[in-house]
């Protein structure tokens, strides 16, 4: 559907960025898909193929740095989890709007944000309006009835 550029924040979440570089030189992400999207709140990715079989994570729990200051804002890329908040892995989301309850802090665990869409809010937009209930990947209901595939994932010189 076009390109999204992101710029991650190394100098507040370090550990979070360092891991999702580590996918992408693996190319962990070419040919996956976009298994989650939520009108108004995120679209999510990460280890999913267009048939729902799911990629090898590697070993290790990711430190969890949700206190960086980084706030789950419209256009912030954040680490998913699973139950504790040190399961992350390859999958992240985009924010699509501000959202303060996936913030760390008031009783709540709250998610990492590691970065920014820097470019393709426009294309992350229109991955936010397509029919979803698809049934693959962890999250059926929510899946994209037509895969969205991410074609390859690449780091930009600078």
């Amino acid at each position: 559907m076009g390109d999204i550029i992101v710029q991650m924040d190394s100098v507040r979440a370090p550990k979070s960025v360092a891991n999702i570089l580590s996918y992408v030189k693996d190319k962990h992400y070419n040919g996956t898909v976009f298994y989650r999207v939520e009108k108004g709140f995120v679209i999510q990715m990460g280890s999913w193929d267009a048939k729902g079989k799911g990629r090898p994570m590697h070993p290790g729990p990711v430190p969890f740095e949700g206190n960086n200051g980084l706030k789950n804002l419209r256009g912030t890329v954040a680490l998913g989890h699973g139950e504790a908040p040190t399961s992350a892995g390859p999958d992240f989301f985009i924010n699509l709007a501000d959202d303060p309850g996936l913030d760390s802090g008031a009783g709540s665990v709250g998610y990492a944000v590691f970065g920014q869409v820097a470019g393709g809010m426009d294309v992350v937009d229109a991955i936010a309006q397509v029919p979803v209930g698809g049934g693959i990947g962890p999250m059926p209901a929510a899946a994209p009835v037509t895969s969205v595939t991410v074609i390859k994932v690449s780091l930009l010189p600078g």
